[in-house]
């Protein structure tokens, strides 16, 4: 795993809000984060949970960046292989074959990126259980592009993909089951905030603890701001065709006290 330089870089705003979303393929369990960054500190302003598309749309063009943690398309491979299926074409296997096949078509470019980085694989959004959150980011994107303008799934624009499962291993905050334990999610909320005491998380901390939903919504919008000061790894130029159909995860490139301005 690649060490985060502990400097700042890009450009700096203030009076800025960043959002975050971690989607599911259920309204009930999809939250919603925003936080205002001013000079020296930054305010997690609103956390919600059971947010609809309607509401993200909302945040969205009230915002500089949102970050959305889901897929925002399908691999390249994937695609095609469905496709000559369903036209009755036979299976390629001229590149490979077996589970190196299967590994090619389950993975998008940058979910092999992030392994690279991180040492940890995203959920196959063709084969695991993402696919139906997947569905509905795809619904989403296309209501937050009717509001906001086109959205670059290569996330050039306003919109985002991010991984804060990623981020926080990247930021060394990752602990395991805090998806799942709320114990373990108050620690690290604790630890979090003697590490950033620029952030006002306010009474926002309980409801991280309570839902991992509005955990993962908070890093997503602190991955958002990395993202809107050109904090996170670019979109290799070689894949960037694909990146365009397949969506790429903004990894944060700085520590986390780069986030504010100084």
């Amino acid at each position: 795993m690649d060490a985060i330089p502990r400097i700042g870089v890009g450009r700096y705003h203030s009076s800025v809000r960043t959002a975050g979303v971690d989607l599911a393929a259920d309204t009930k369990k999809t939250a919603v984060a925003v936080i205002r960054w001013e000079l020296g500190r930054a305010t997690v302003e609103r956390v919600e949970l059971g947010a609809s598309d309607a509401l993200i749309v909302d945040v969205a063009a009230n915002v500089d960046v949102i970050g959305i943690d889901c897929a925002f398309g399908w691999p390249d491979d994937f695609v095609e292989f469905v496709s000559r299926h369903a036209q009755g074409a036979r299976v390629d296997l001229s590149r490979d074959n077996g589970m190196d096949w299967r590994r090619r078509l389950a993975y998008r470019e940058t979910d092999r990126f992030v392994l690279r980085r991180t040492g940890r694989s995203p959920l196959s959004v063709a084969t695991d259980r993402l696919g139906l959150t997947a569905m509905h980011c795809a619904a989403l994107l296309d209501a937050l592009a009717g509001r906001i303008g086109p959205i670059s799934r290569s996330g050039s624009g306003r919109v985002v993909e991010v991984y804060p499962g990623a981020a926080l291993r990247l930021w060394a905050l990752s602990r395991p089951r805090y998806k799942i334990d709320a114990e373990v999610r108050a620690r690290l909320v604790a630890d979090f905030e003697d590490l950033v005491p620029w952030l006002d998380i306010g009474s926002f901390g309980l409801a991280m603890i309570q839902s991992d939903d509005a955990f993962d919504a908070v890093f997503a919008a602190l991955v958002a701001r990395a993202h809107a000061i050109e904090g996170t790894f670019p979109v290799p130029p070689a894949v960037r065709e694909q990146a365009d159909r397949e969506g790429w995860i903004a990894l944060p490139s700085v520590a986390l006290e780069a986030l504010v301005d100084r």
